[in-house]
Formats: structure tokens, C-alpha cells, sequence
């Protein structure tokens, strides 16, 4: 039988290494996706040293023209795509991350990636999606991008301006909501999920949670049954927030 397949963006460190290998431990064929052929390399060497079985895959979501090349050797090679984390982000701000102070070039390199890229990746890979006999896409947002948790004053964070990285997670969200109403119907589930504040590259490792944890709840939603959720938005083992389910 033909083992399970599954690309994750931005899976040549941090929280996607660690989405990577959890996948793999589970049985499925990684495909480390990264822009740096180098650093994905390595990556998937390491995660085949550790008896998995993972692969390189050049995927930089902000070019349309290297997303269509992966698309398509993802088809040749193995026909069809279970499962697709789209965790490549970045986070950029101007002067003291005051809102007042975002230039529009920032904003748009920061979408680019957040928003765009995964508009870009998603529906590429849709069609070798639809061929898996349960498809199942995770889009890895943050709280910081859920405006009910921003907004109420008795949670952390609540003083701070997101800007552009929370805008384009808010962003992610709705479009989470708008792929799973069209895709109700074909058995494909798609769903949010934040890690939490994690230490990683992306926020001068001043998170408080480890990648592996962080990790974790992509790994379940990307395994998820026939029974379970679509259109959602969830972690696991964030201290903060007070059930599984993450309010928009």
C-alpha cells in the first residue's frame, strides 16, 4: 500500500521540523518543504538519520513559479498529497511595532508569506489533495490573530498592537472558514491551530513553550478522523487559553 503523504512549509526548523517529525513517527512520508535547498536538505537528513522517511522539497510560497514545480514533481513522484501543514511564516514589524509606524511594504512582504503563500500552496496542491482518501490541510495561525482573545483585557498580550503578523493570522482564519465550507462536501477537512508562544526564530526564541509541544497539535489535526472537526480553530496544552477550541 501506498503510505500516506505530507508536505509542510517551512519544515527546515523550529515549529516545522517538529511537525515533520511527528508525522513521520506516525507513518507518513515527509516532504520538508523550505526555500533554502541547503537547510531543507539537512532537515530531512536529520529526520532520516532518525529512521524516518523524509524528503527535501523546494517550496518557497511566496513564488508561484517554484509552488507549481512542487506541485507537480509531488504528481509524478507519488500521485496524490494526504496531508498539507502550511506553517511557513514570518513576523515583521517597523519602529516599536506601533501600528501608526507599519509601512505598507512590510505589510505587504508580511501577507505575502502569511496569506498569500498559503492561498498559493493550498490550492495547488488541492488537486493531488482530492486524490487522498482523506485529505486533510492544517493552517497554523496564532492567537494572536483571533480578535475575542485580543480584545478581552483579563488575557496576556491584551496591551499589545499585532499589526501586520496578527492581521495576516486573522486573515488565514477566515480563509480556514471559507475553504472548509467548499470543501464540506468532498471529505477534505481543513482547520486553524496555534502553537502558542513558542521559542523560535520567529520571535527571537522568547516563547515560553517548546517546539516539539508546540508541534503537537498540527500533528492531531492532521491525523484526524471521518468524525473530526472542519472549519475549526484549536491548540493543545496552551496555559492561556480555556478550552481546545480557540475563539475567532
Amino acid at each position: 500500500m501506498t503510505k500516506n503523504i505530507a508536505i509542510i512549509t517551512g519544515a527546515n526548523k523550529g515549529i516545522g521540523i517538529e511537525i515533520a517529525r511527528g508525522l513521520g513517527k506516525r507513518g507518513l512520508t515527509v516532504l520538508v518543504g523550505a526555500r533554502s535547498a541547503e537547510r531543507g536538505e539537512t532537515a530531512a537528513a536529520t529526520l532520516r538519520d532518525e529512521g524516518l522517511d523524509a524528503h527535501f522539497l523546494h517550496l518557497d510560497v511566496t513564488d508561484e513559479t517554484i509552488v507549481a514545480a512542487a506541485a507537480k514533481q509531488v504528481e509524478e513522484q507519488y500521485g496524490k498529497l494526504d496531508v498539507l501543514v502550511n506553517n511557513a511564516a514570518i513576523a515583521l514589524a517597523d519602529g516599536d511595532w506601533n501600528t501608526s509606524e507599519l509601512t505598507v511594504a512590510t505589510a505587504r512582504k508580511v501577507f505575502e508569506t502569511n496569506v498569500l503563500g498559503v492561498v498559493a500552496v493550498t490550492n495547488a496542491f488541492l488537486p493531488l489533495i482530492r486524490k487522498s482518501d482523506a485529505g486533510r490541510i492544517v493552517n497554523v495561525s496564532s492567537e494572536i490573530g483571533s480578535l475575542s482573545f485580543m480584545t478581552d483585557p483579563s488575557k496576556p498580550f491584551y496591551t499589545q498592537q499585532c499589526g501586520a503578523y496578527g492581521a495576516s493570522k486573522s486573515a488565514l482564519n477566515m480563509l480556514t472558514v471559507s475553504w472548509s465550507k467548499e470543501l464540506e462536501p468532498t471529505g477534505i477537512k481543513i482547520n486553524a491551530v496555534t502553537p502558542g508562544f513558542t521559542a523560535t526564530d520567529l520571535n527571537g526564541n522568547q516563547g515560553t513553550r517548546r517546539p516539539v509541544d508546540a508541534a503537537a497539535v498540527a500533528v492531531d489535526m492532521a491525523l484526524i478522523g471521518d468524525d473530526g472537526p472542519n472549519g475549526g480553530f484549536f491548540h493543545k496544552g496552551v496555559e492561556y487559553l480555556d478550552s481546545p477550541v480557540v475563539p475567532w
